[in-house]
């Protein structure tokens, strides 16, 4: 009898393993005939392209990406979750990408940033990543037409803004073209060969070092505390000197080869950081977008509550303010604005209209689709 079972048991798991291998190869051919259409297009658009019309080499579009993401998340049926689906599909679209055209795609290095991480995220694992030494030199890679886009900080969850990023926003003609929301885990990180009491100095992003400052100072507070200009940086001085330790994530620990010594060693356990996607193109509503904008206005009573109203009258909901010293002249500030809704949007449109009449200045960063978490 045991040995009927065992037999039927054998015949129920052959046919589901001779489904799977018929599902596979199904998979196999709608991937290569999906690949085909995405070169069909990206034919189409060298011929309109060539021709002085359309939307020229524009091949990558974050409203299209982001339309398709969201019709398979609403109607994915399940056992897959929706975030499976949008990372599995994501994919799809980073390798047929690659066949229309390679995206080139910078981001603050070195190798093992979180940067990296978000920026791999966004365009999934296809893309030409290029590491770029600081949030300065991403900007200027897109600025030359070096890279076709760029991924960089824009504010934490604990720590706030990056600063070197808003300030690179007031000066650049590039316009933002999406954004992501990452959860930051921060581990501490060793050479394999070191051992703890050789320890001299631990380094990592002077925000990553502020995100773990309660957590140093109860169990390393004898540590030198080294800024460095990102985590891969300070993971990459641990993997050549074994007295030194970095606070970096999972991809600076794998790339290289790093011993984790303590995991998840942020403050808060909800820490997310935020980044900014730049081109150079404008990006068209995809229907659920967000708009970054910088107003800049006189040091004087009642200058916010102008920034505002225009927004109040018009219905427009503001996610975010933040206020830095501007470059047009002493005591002058800038107010950097998200918004939901599109520049494209009447009702946002509106209100921009009424804002520029009362601002020293109006410049809209870009609008984008909003991420999705």
């Amino acid at each position: 009898m045991a040995r009927d079972e065992g037999a039927q048991e054998a015949d129920a798991l052959a046919a589901l393993r001779a489904e799977i291998d018929r599902l596979d190869s199904e998979l196999l051919e709608r991937f290569n005939a999906r690949a085909r259409a995405a070169e069909a297009v990206a034919e189409v658009k060298r011929r309109f392209a060539e021709a002085g019309s359309g939307d020229g080499l524009a091949f990558y579009r974050p409203e299209r990406e982001a339309a398709v993401l969201a019709r398979l998340r609403a109607a994915n049926p399940g056992p897959l979750s929706d975030d499976v689906i949008a990372g599995l599909f994501r994919e799809v679209m980073s390798a047929c990408l690659a066949l229309e055209a390679p995206q080139r795609v910078a981001y603050l290095g070195p190798e093992g940033t979180f940067t990296e991480q978000a920026a791999e995220r966004h365009f999934g694992a296809f893309a030409d990543f290029r590491p770029a030494p600081s949030i300065t030199e991403v900007f200027r890679a897109v600025e030359a037409g070096q890279a076709d886009f760029g991924v960089v900080p824009v504010e934490n969850s604990t720590e706030g803004v990056v600063n070197q990023s808003l300030d690179a926003l007031l000066a650049t003609p590039l316009t933002i073209v999406g954004e992501l929301e990452l959860p930051i885990h921060q581990h501490f990180l060793l050479h394999p060969e070191a051992s703890l009491e050789g320890l001299t100095a631990v380094w990592s992003h002077p925000q990553s070092l502020a995100q773990c400052r309660g957590w140093l100072d109860r169990h390393w507070p004898q540590l030198t505390r080294v800024p460095a200009a990102s985590n891969g940086e300070a993971a990459a001085q641990v993997a050549k000197n074994p007295q030194l330790a970095a606070l970096a994530g999972d991809p600076a620990q794998k790339r290289y080869g790093l011993r984790a010594e303590a995991r998840c060693v942020e403050d808060a356990p909800d820490n997310c950081t935020r980044f900014f996607v730049l081109g150079r193109q404008a990006v068209a509503p995809s229907g659920d977008d967000r708009t970054s904008l910088v107003v800049t206005t006189k040091n004087e009573p009642g200058a916010l509550l102008r920034v505002l109203e225009p927004f109040s009258a018009a219905g427009v909901n503001l996610l975010r303010l933040e206020s830095r010293p501007a470059r047009l002249g002493q005591w002058t500030y800038a107010f950097f604005v998200d918004l939901e809704g599109h520049r494209e949007d009447e009702a946002v449109r509106g209100a921009l209209g009424a804002l520029e009449r009362l601002a020293l200045d109006l410049r809209v960063l870009g609008s984008y689709p909003r991420p999705q978490r």
